[in-house]
Formats: structure tokens, C-alpha cells, sequence
């Protein structure tokens, strides 16, 4: 009975239908959460205070000689002295800092490394109910620890799907420096069951008193999606959408954006509305959408479908959601393994900072969302390779014209783990043709415009929140340099092989965070989880 309910538990979480009767039906915003809930798992737990990898605000911070490097597209500068009081960017000075100048400060020395603005994950879930499937609900502290070691210090939550009331707890407790995690902005995941305009606009409002930022949308009925939609701007709520083919037909990207969207998340929908050929993707005739593999596999053709790059279709999209101040939230490290399993599977970080229950439901299972790989072939791979190389082309040509792009990660599925799957998002951006300083850019100012928090942080400005990233090395050298388990290089005086790199320290809202102690935290939470099971 177990197994039948938390199969449900997958549905409710990646579609957020509810499996209740309609007299039990959960609080809206509830809808991820309830079956689990129903099925005997207990309440996930909120993460815990703060302790010592988490020092400040403090009155005075001096961050002294610094390579600086704004995050609105200008190259590095350097040496700068950064002086931050309490959770503002109190000035930036050319030159070595004066020792005198720092007296009663507490002093960071950067030695000639670098500092940036705060990273914003534009795509981000605080958990998944479909790990309970494999043995637990998601650690929250353990997410949480993950993002700020890897320099994130803002996340947009995107559907809340371990509860709202849970997700805006930890936003409450965050904002108010109690626990260690990054600033967060919370989306409610908008069910598609939704029946009526009526009864959209109702529910939109209810998440809405309720706390919540904005919506996700995963599919729904033409005219409930765009009675929501009306109402969440009607309310100053934010907008999110991950175009399902259950509904793509009805409402692709261009539908969405007309009406006012934010952002789409990952890719579904664009080239839907770039057929020149054909109305409905060339689905095979025994398809089943239910079935993850077919559903991810033929997804993988699904650009070569679509209008050629540089045609007429190709630049009229691209310049309509240029003039809408369309967003685009790729995400392409959680497809990533579509196009190279083994690459995924046998990451460096997978062995000390993967939790049993993850690895669990990394693995091929047909009751776990994101779980496919029963017999991923050859073809598929390559498949996936020519539908990243189409759809990178999009996003750099999207970028190039003047269209916002974000750095989101969607970690949590598909081999994909927290934080290090955000840093591998910059490396593949660069892939697609950004230049080092254009993703620093899509993961810092542009994830903030998109979240309405521009004039808060974004860049490192006199003025803004005190959101810092603070390295010994170049990062725009190679991004690898920012990834937990570090870089591997040879170093030629010794003849050895080193590991080098990874966030010294993060800031947000002045609070200094070690990133270091926080990896090994998260080590350490790790090995206790596994030892236990």
C-alpha cells in the first residue's frame, strides 16, 4: 500500500494534480506535499539555527585587495578595497588597503584572488517528496549548505513542492540571517487540474495571502492559465512556466509570453512554436508520455522538428520574446546526462556529498520522476547531442539580441546534485557561446532583474546588499575553480598532482559564510545519513 501511495506521491510532485477527494483537498500550494504526507511519511524538517560556519554581520567589513569583478558585463579591476557595514556595500576604493584604515574591522585579505556578486539559482527546488520513494524526504540543511558553498545567495524556488508553508518558513528564517541558506524567492505550483477561470483566480489569490512570490505554472486549460496569469499580475506575482507537452499544443512559448509570462523554464514549448512543418511533435505511435524514457528520449529530437537556425521563424521568435522582455531559465545541466550517462553517474562529488536516498532515486526506476534510464542506447545520446547543439544556438542567439538569460539548475534529479550542478550551468552557457563575463552576468544581474531584486543585489555596488563570492583564483579563467571538490592540476615545481580552488567564502546580507566548513558539514551530514541506512 506504501509503494501504491508514494508512486502518487511522483505524480502530485511533477504534475501538481492532488490525489484527494475534492472535500480533502490540501491548502493551495499544498498540492506537492499531501500524498506523501498521507502515506505515513513524516513532516519534513526545517533546517537548523545557524552555527559556527556563519560569522556576522558585522559593523565594519573590510575586503581587502581584490580582484573585482561588478557583474553587469565589465571586466575585472583590481586591487580594490570593499568595506561593507552591517549588510550594505559601504564603498569600493582603488588600490592597496591602508592597515590603519581597517582598525576595528573585522579584515578579509583576498590576497590578489577575486571577488563577485552573490550567484542567483533562477531554478531551484528546496527538496522533492519523490525522494521519499527512495527512503527520505529531502535534507533541507543539506541543500541549503550546498547552495552557499557554491557561492549562491539567491534561489527562486519554483513550485514549493515540499509544501508552501515549509518553503516560505525557511524564506522567513533565512531573511532574518537565523538559519544558513541563501535569500529565497518562493513560487507556487499552479495545478493544472484546475477546471475554471474561476476557480484559477481563487487559487492564485490563496497562494498569494499565503505568502507566496509567484507561480509555476506545468500545464493547464487555455483559459484557466490565462485567468491566473492575469490575476498573479494583477497581484505583483511573479511568473514561471514549464511548458508540458500535455498542454504544448494549446499554450507554447510564444502563447505564454504574450500573455505576460516571466520566464519559461528549460526549453519545452520553443520549438513547438517554431514548427514550420507540422503542428504536434513527430511523437512515435507507441509513445507514452507516462513513461519517462519515451517521454525524455523523444525530447531529444524534438529541435531538429523545429524551424532551421537563422530562418525567418528562427529571428522572428527570437526578436518577439526579445520585445516582450522574455526571459529564458534554460537549465541545461539537468538534461545533461541525456547526452553523456556515464559523465553524470561518475561525477567527482557524487561519492562524499550524495545522500543514500538521492543515489537511490538517481537510478533507474519507473515510480520516480527523473529516473529513466532503463536502457538509454547510443542513439539516444547522440540524439541528445545534436538537440543541445540546436538549442544552445537559440539561447546564445537569444542572448546576442538583446534577450535576458539566467543560470538556473533544477538539482535534485537526474544525477543532478545541489550547487555543484549550478557551477556546472556556467560551463555549459560558455559551451553555448557566452563568454566568461556574459554568464557571470546571466548567473548575478540578470537572475536579479528577472526576480524584480536589481536594485537590491546583482552587482557589487555602493549601496546594494553585501552578497559577495570571494575566491582565491580567477574563476573566469575556468569555472572549474568554482566547484566544491575543486580543480584538478599539476603542479610543475612538485610534480604533483592538486586540488585547487572552491569558494573561500560567501556573503549574504554581510553575514560571511565559510564555505569550506560548510562542504564539510555537508560531508559529515552525508556520511551520517549513509551510515544509518
Amino acid at each position: 500500500m506504501i509503494k501504491t501511495l508514494a508512486s502518487v506521491t511522483l505524480i502530485c510532485a511533477t504534475v501538481g494534480l492532488t490525489a484527494t477527494a475534492a472535500e480533502n483537498r490540501p491548502e493551495p500550494g499544498e498540492e506537492g506535499i499531501a500524498s506523501a504526507l498521507a502515506a505515513g511519511f513524516a513532516p519534513p524538517k526545517l533546517a537548523p539555527l545557524r552555527g559556527d560556519e556563519a560569522q556576522g554581520p558585522f559593523d565594519r567589513l573590510i575586503i581587502k585587495n581584490a580582484m573585482l569583478v561588478v557583474g553587469n558585463g565589465a571586466p575585472p579591476r583590481g586591487p580594490v578595497t570593499i568595506e561593507v557595514r552591517k549588510d550594505r556595500i559601504y564603498s569600493i576604493g582603488g588600490g592597496h588597503s591602508n592597515d590603519a584604515d581597517a582598525a576595528g574591522a573585522e579584515v578579509i585579505d583576498v590576497n590578489g584572488g577575486y571577488v563577485l556578486p552573490g550567484f542567483v539559482d533562477a531554478h531551484t527546488h528546496l527538496g522533492t517528496p519523490g525522494h521519499a520513494q527512495a527512503g527520505a524526504l529531502t535534507d533541507s540543511e543539506y541543500v541549503l549548505k550546498l547552495w552557499l558553498a557554491h557561492g549562491v545567495t539567491t534561489v527562486r524556488d519554483v513550485g514549493a513542492v515540499m509544501g508552501l508553508a515549509w518553503t516560505l518558513k525557511h524564506r522567513e528564517l533565512a531573511a532574518a540571517g537565523e538559519i544558513s541558506a541563501p535569500r529565497m524567492r518562493v513560487h507556487a505550483m499552479f495545478p493544472p487540474s484546475t477546471a475554471t477561470a474561476d476557480q484559477a483566480r481563487d487559487w492564485v489569490k490563496a497562494v498569494r495571502k499565503r505568502g507566496a512570490d509567484g507561480v509555476k505554472f506545468r500545464g493547464a486549460r487555455a483559459e484557466p492559465f490565462a485567468a491566473a496569469m492575469e490575476e498573479a499580475k494583477r497581484l505583483g506575482m511573479k511568473t514561471s512556466y514549464h511548458h508540458a507537452q500535455l498542454s504544448v499544443v494549446q499554450t507554447n512559448v510564444l502563447d505564454s509570453a504574450r500573455l505576460g509570462l516571466d520566464s519559461m523554464e528549460h526549453w519545452y514549448g520553443l520549438p513547438e512554436a517554431m514548427f514550420d512543418d507540422r503542428v504536434i511533435q513527430d511523437y512515435p505511435h507507441d509513445y507514452n508520455y507516462s513513461n519517462e524514457q519515451d517521454r525524455f528520449g523523444e525530447a531529444g529530437r524534438l529541435w531538429m522538428q523545429a524551424a532551421a537556425p537563422g530562418s525567418e521563424t528562427w529571428q522572428r521568435t527570437l526578436a518577439e520574446l526579445v520585445d516582450l522582455d522574455f526571459t529564458l531559465s534554460p537549465t541545461f545541466t539537468i538534461y545533461e546526462a541525456n547526452r553523456d550517462l556515464m559523465r553524470a553517474r561518475n561525477a567527482d562529488w557524487m561519492e562524499d556529498y550524495v545522500p543514500s536516498y538521492m543515489a537511490r532515486a538517481f537510478e533507474a526506476d519507473p515510480d520516480i520522476h527523473g529516473s529513466y534510464f532503463f536502457d538509454w542506447t547510443t542513439q539516444r545520446e547522440i540524439d541528445w547531442k545534436q538537440n543541445f547543439g540546436r538549442w544552445m544556438e537559440f539561447v546564445n542567439d537569444y542572448k546576442n539580441a538583446g534577450g535576458r538569460v539566467v543560470v538556473g539548475s533544477d538539482a535534485g534529479f537526474i544525477y543532478k546534485v545541489y550547487g555543484f550542478a549550478y557551477i556546472r550551468e556556467f560551463e555549459l552557457l560558455q559551451e553555448a557561446g557566452f563568454h566568461p563575463l556574459e554568464v557571470i552576468k546571466a548567473a548575478t544581474l540578470d537572475g536579479a532583474e528577472l526576480l524584480g531584486l536589481d536594485q537590491e543585489i546583482g552587482t557589487v555596488e555602493v549601496g546594494k546588499k553585501a552578497d559577495l563570492v570571494i575566491m582565491d583564483e580567477n574563476p573566469l579563467a575556468n569555472f572549474k575553480l568554482l566547484y566544491g571538490t575543486g580543480h584538478r592540476r599539476l603542479n610543475l615545481e612538485t610534480g604533483t598532482v592538486e586540488r585547487v580552488g572552491g569558494v573561500r567564502y560567501t556573503v549574504r546580507d554581510g553575514i560571511v559564510f565559510d564555505a569550506k566548513k560548510l562542504l564539510e558539514d555537508v560531508r559529515e551530514l552525508v556520511a551520517a545519513e549513509k551510515s544509518e541506512r
